[in-house]
């Protein structure tokens, strides 16, 4: 029996006036806002999953470096991996306020921005199909996503409006522009191509 696609509820008008947070998260980090905030991140084999309430206005994006943790892996490093990041994420949103149910995803990452592996074993293979399953199982819709290919990505959320921006760049240039615009107080950076999620 297939599953039918939840509707996805419509954005009550944005926030006005209200000053938007700016955060930026790194492996294993998770976080989310029902006041407007900006939330960015650097990826390259990994996988961020940005989450949003559009009725609530409540979001999130979280950034995983594999699926699942291996045994005896630290209690701190739990959301470095994906089942558990994801887990720690949809709850953070509804202890904000935000209904599980309405909640709407896009994704991105998983690029294979090391030379030569590109096998179905490889890591970002393996949090491409981590990332896919999770949300079929929750009965998450997606609405928008950018994964796989042979570059890094900069990712920027918008939490109170569910847009997301995705700059694919070169790995080490993208380091050099993460530090740089963190320097700058997290300016925008001018480097590669930029795809729009509405």
């Amino acid at each position: 029996m297939s599953r039918q696609p939840r509707p996805v509820a419509q954005a009550p008008p944005a926030h006005a006036g209200v000053p938007r947070r700016d955060v930026t998260i790194i492996i294993g980090g998770v976080a989310a806002a029902k006041e407007p905030t900006l939330i960015r991140t650097l990826l390259g084999s990994c996988v961020s999953a940005c989450l949003y309430d559009p009725v609530t206005r409540i979001g999130g994006m979280n950034h995983f470096m594999l699926p699942y943790a291996a045994e005896g892996t630290e209690a701190g490093d739990a959301t470095r991996f994906g089942s558990h990041s994801m887990d720690c994420l949809i709850g953070m949103m509804m202890r904000l306020g935000a209904d599980r149910r309405r909640i709407v995803a896009k994704v991105f990452g998983a690029g294979h921005v090391l030379p030569g592996i590109t096998s179905a074993d490889s890591v970002p293979y393996r949090n491409i199909l981590f990332i896919r399953q999770y949300l079929a199982d929750e009965n998450i819709p997606v609405a928008g996503e950018d994964l796989g290919g042979r570059c890094a990505r900069q990712v920027q959320f918008f939490t109170d409006t569910g847009r997301a921006r995705v700059r694919q760049v070169d790995l080490a240039a993208a380091r050099l522009a993460l530090q740089q615009e963190q320097e700058r107080g997290q300016e925008q950076p001018s480097c590669g191509s930029v795809e729009l999620f509405d």
